[in-house]
């Protein structure tokens, strides 16, 4: 069983790294001190099983665990902690494998055998309990077999199209399967719904513009494409770019 370490404190990974020593049938496949490092790693080292901190500076554990949900093959995660017990609740509630810091070599053992991938609902479910962990930070894309990306201050648009949803960002664009309703309710402060197919950057939405025809249009900094604004939509949208929210 091949074992990643994750975790921004150099000794807590080193101890980490003696007990998987200890165990039979595991190695150690590398190490990473924050959750975009954890990324690049996954993809290129192929883990089986990620021990993951939640608490790092930048990307946390639970977004990383996030963005490594879609890989083709996403390695098992568990999450190692020093949270109170009302913290704990989440991660049994979800049924989501985490250790106690200290850690111990039975507990560790126990859990790598009891270690599974975790699904995309459980995490989300995770981010959202007690509110314990932010909102993600980036939107990752999978782009062949590597992990791409891309940091929500610099996409412009969200817009579905049948099963995938298009990324518009400054540096151009990429493909997510996520449900557009989710990423709607996740990114409220952020983002605002023009159409039943599309969500748009505050910060970057410039006009709300009508044609001669009565309909609707949005025009987003940094791009000539001009999106269409339903009508239940359009006094909302108007209302936010005449307040500057």
């Amino acid at each position: 069983m091949k074992i990643l370490i994750v975790d921004d404190e150099p000794p807590a990974r080193e101890r980490l790294k003696h007990l998987v020593s200890e165990l039979a049938n595991c190695e150690l496949a590398g190490e990473a001190a924050n959750g975009e490092e954890a990324l690049a790693s996954c993809a290129q080292l192929r883990p089986d099983v990620v021990l993951m901190d939640i608490r790092m500076p930048g990307m946390d554990g639970v977004e990383a665990a996030r963005h490594l949900s879609a890989l083709e093959e996403p390695p098992a995660v568990i999450f190692t902690t020093a949270f109170g017990e009302y913290a704990i609740d989440a991660f049994d509630a979800q049924a989501i494998g985490y250790l106690m810091k200290p850690i111990r070599r039975e507990r560790l053992a126990r859990a790598l055998k009891q270690a599974t991938r975790l699904t995309r609902p459980q995490l989300i479910a995770l981010a959202e309990s007690e509110k314990t962990i932010s909102s993600r930070h980036h939107i990752c894309a999978r782009v062949r077999d590597e992990l791409k990306l891309v940091p929500l201050q610099d996409i412009l648009y969200f817009r579905a199209d049948q099963k995938y949803v298009t990324v518009r960002h400054k540096d151009g664009e990429v493909l997510i399967d996520e449900p557009l309703k989710a990423l709607a309710e996740e990114f409220a402060a952020d983002f605002l719904r023009i159409h039943r197919n599309a969500l748009v950057a505050l910060r970057f939405l410039e006009s709300v513009e009508r044609d001669p025809g009565g309909h609707y249009f949005a025009r987003l900094k940094g791009i000539d494409e001009p999106l269409a604004v339903s009508r239940r939509h359009a006094s909302e949208l108007r209302r936010r770019v005449r307040s500057g929210q």
